[in-house]
């Protein structure tokens, strides 16, 4: 350990002669960088804290015009957001990877009409360095928000499309929602199910058009009252099992579009003195272990990389932060499709 004065703050130079490197790699460590490599990112670490290196932040935001802090938005219910186990992992992702670069999140929800212009107006009051924003609508106005703003901004999911429209060069990190869902048909297909229903998520949401369009794409005649929309909650899938048995009795097999309204789904299935998997299958999304693996009997389902999911966001946005060209139009943005995996249990 260097030994100095007390009242002698160790400076960036003390910083990195300790780690071997020059002054402008360690000021790039310190700023959350993404072009260091791991080792010397080690090395500088390792200095900082045995020198109990502390930036001015004062005068590093004068530098940086860096604030520190990243807002995450949710359109989503506050009691949805600590219940649901899905947004525990999904941020649970983000604040690891917000804190490899020394940032916090600044959590915003919105969950009435009114919300928009609020978060709309923080958004614009230079508090934040970019923005993370998940579970949009249709519509939802705050990808073309922080556009506008010049906020780097990444999207949880791809934006909502209508017919004839394109992405509009937003980044986003998604799951292939699409692909796992056709993965889950096929396999009550080859179970030899023949009356496979879905419940879908709300349909103003891309991922559940997504997988609502993986059912179709393995099971394209199938009849409107096979198809019931829910809403991603529990007491949302034991409603539309609810609608599924009262349309379709005969029914031998259910693809739920979340693990929470499979849960739900099994429920109504219990209390209508049908058996899983004997009279139907049962199949989720998600593979939120806490609810899959504590199901009787334990819930197929497709796995998705949630907490994975969470750290790409972070990662991507501080990649474009770091490189206003990606959001100046000299090259496309950037967005990743992380695949997805069907995990059998014994629910089907």
């Amino acid at each position: 350990m260097t030994h100095r004065p007390e009242d002698q703050r160790p400076t960036l130079e003390d910083v990195a002669l300790m780690s071997g490197v020059s002054r402008s790699t360690v000021s790039r460590v310190i700023n959350g960088s993404p072009r260091v490599s791991a080792t010397v990112l080690r090395r500088v670490r390792q200095a900082v804290t045995e020198l109990g290196y502390v930036p001015n932040q004062a005068a590093r935001k004068l530098v940086t015009r860096r604030n520190d802090a990243v807002a995450v938005v949710v359109t989503e219910p506050q009691n949805r957001l600590f219940i649901d186990p899905f947004f525990d992992l999904h941020l649970r992702g983000i604040r690891e990877e917000l804190a490899r670069h020394g940032a916090q999140p600044v959590l915003l929800l919105i969950e009435e009409p009114d919300d928009y212009a609020r978060v709309g107006n923080f958004l614009g009051g230079s508090h934040v360095d970019g923005a993370l924003l998940f579970s949009l609508r249709a519509d939802d106005p705050l990808p073309e928000t922080c556009a506008r703003m010049g906020l780097p901004t990444v999207l949880g999911g791809r934006p909502f499309l209508g017919a004839g429209e394109t992405d509009a060069g937003h980044a986003y990190v998604d799951a292939d929602n699409r692909g796992g869902a056709a993965d889950a048909v096929r396999h009550l297909v080859s179970l030899g199910r023949t009356r496979i229903a879905t419940i879908t998520g709300p349909l103003d949401q891309a991922a559940a058009v997504d997988r609502l369009d993986g059912y179709r794409d393995v099971l394209p005649d199938r009849p409107l009252e096979m198809i019931v929309e829910g809403d991603f909650t529990l007491r949302g899938g034991a409603a539309a099992m609810a609608v599924l048995l009262e349309r379709s009795p005969d029914l031998d097999a259910v693809f739920v579009a979340s693990d929470l309204m499979a849960e739900g789904a099994l429920r109504v299935l219990r209390e209508r003195g049908r058996k899983v998997p004997d009279d139907i299958a049962l199949v989720g999304f998600d593979d939120v272990r806490s609810i899959a693996e504590a199901m009787d009997p334990p819930l197929t389902t497709v796995r998705q990389d949630i907490e994975g999911m969470g750290r790409l966001m972070a990662r991507l946005l501080f990649e474009r932060a770091a490189d206003p060209s990606a959001d100046s139009g000299d090259r496309p943005r950037s967005s990743l499709i992380v695949p997805t995996r069907l995990v059998l249990r014994q629910s089907a």
